[in-house]
């Protein structure tokens, strides 16, 4: 029975610290010494006859082995921790929530709503990862990834949140010196800044079914970026109208176009989790459907 629970202190030392980087956030974590930690982690290795974790005086890292082995156990120790926390009411749930979202919504919406959340869930701490890219949920360690658009992998667990709006926005000094567009073949004679993703520059497309990939003098993979450039007069930018609400309420970004609506962005929440989602997460996305339904009411 020793050997049971000294091999369960030991995955659980040796999980939380890859996954916090050092021995004395693990040990926070944890609610031991830095020191018990890493006794713990190396009496794991003495048992398992091989070295899990390269040592230096300011850096650890997984050894190959260590890489293997943190991949199958990893899910186990998370397993155990979620099965805790079922046992719980919302209010009590605690730890760590690490959530993954594109920059426009994480840094212009999320943030904004992440003190609402603090305040009702006061034992969770929240992680946001800006991450305009397909994050891959289990190896990167994230609960929970925000995307925008067409799903592409279907063993994912999806859930809806809302249908984002975009609009082509400029600021009101770029349409002074250039221009209002009227039609769409207008915006040829227009710098058009590009949103990148790794298939390409975005395409523009309307409600008619009509699309175009736009030409201009600036390219970025980050929509906050997008945002800034559009700010600051370098053209015209497709953004989703939530990322942009006080800027246009404020006349620091007029619509493009406006009688040429275009198809909304579908929103969802995806995790790895299958049917067995712990609470954490479930809270925080029934929390984000609320404040987009908030939002759009």
């Amino acid at each position: 029975m020793t050997a049971i629970v000294d091999t369960s202190a030991g995955l659980a030392a040796f999980v939380r610290t890859i996954e916090a980087g050092s021995f004395s956030d693990a040990a926070r974590l944890l609610g031991a010494s830095p020191s018990a930690v890493s006794k713990s982690v190396a009496r794991l290795e003495a048992r398992l006859g091989v070295r899990l974790i390269q040592r230096s005086t300011r850096t650890l890292a997984l050894t190959a082995e260590g890489a293997l082995y943190f991949e199958r156990v990893a899910p186990l120790i998370q397993a155990l921790a979620d099965a805790e926390q079922a046992l719980r009411t919302p209010a009590d749930v605690s730890g760590l929530l690490r959530v993954a979202a594109p920059s426009d919504l994480g840094r212009t919406v999320f943030s904004g709503w992440a003190e609402r959340f603090a305040l009702a869930h006061p034992r969770l701490k929240l992680e946001l990862g800006i991450a305009d890219r397909q994050v891959d949920l289990i190896r990167e360690g994230y609960d929970v990834a925000i995307r925008v658009g067409a799903l592409l992998d279907n063993r994912l667990t999806a859930r809806r949140l809302t249908t984002l709006q975009p609009v082509l926005v400029a600021a009101p000094a770029y349409l002074a010196r250039c221009g209002q567009p009227a039609e769409r073949a207008d915006l040829a004679d227009h710098a058009c800044l590009r949103y990148l993703t790794p298939a390409g520059p975005f395409p523009w497309t309307w409600a008619d079914g009509s699309s175009l990939v736009p030409d201009g003098p600036f390219d970025t993979n980050d929509g906050v970026v997008l945002r800034q450039a559009a700010l600051a007069g370098a053209g015209i930018a497709q953004l989703a109208r939530i990322a942009v609400a006080d800027d246009l309420a404020a006349g620091r970004l007029d619509i493009v176009l406006p009688h040429l609506p275009m198809p909304g962005l579908e929103v969802h929440a995806l995790h790895a989790y299958g049917r067995q989602a712990p609470q954490r997460v479930r809270l925080f996305i029934a929390f984000l459907q609320q404040q987009f339904a908030a939002d759009h009411a």
